[in-house]
């Protein structure tokens, strides 16, 4: 996997519930229109709460690890600080 030289050093990946260890958690896979699954990644916490909610939970993660990631809950694309519409967040 190609990681855009831009990408921030670490970054902020939504999960589906909030765990004490982070070898527990599940990251959030999306489904895009045209049926491809991506994860959305974000460049640093404020922005995940500005785009997810304060209440979605996230384990931070070093960008390198993005190729490990991708092998144990495969996606397709990679989608960095998308804003998800309030009634698209999870409650």
């Amino acid at each position: 996997m190609k990681i855009p030289s831009d990408f921030p050093p670490v970054l902020y990946v939504p999960c589906h519930q909030h765990v004490s260890d982070p070898s527990d958690a599940r990251v959030l896979l999306n489904n895009t229109r045209d049926g491809r699954s991506s994860l959305l990644v974000y460049s640093a916490l404020d922005r995940l709460h500005t785009c997810m909610g304060r209440d979605q939970p996230w384990i931070v993660i070093p960008t390198s690890y993005l190729s490990s990631l991708r092998d144990v809950a495969p996606f397709d694309l990679v989608l960095l600080d998308v804003v998800v519409p309030e009634e698209a967040r999870a409650s």
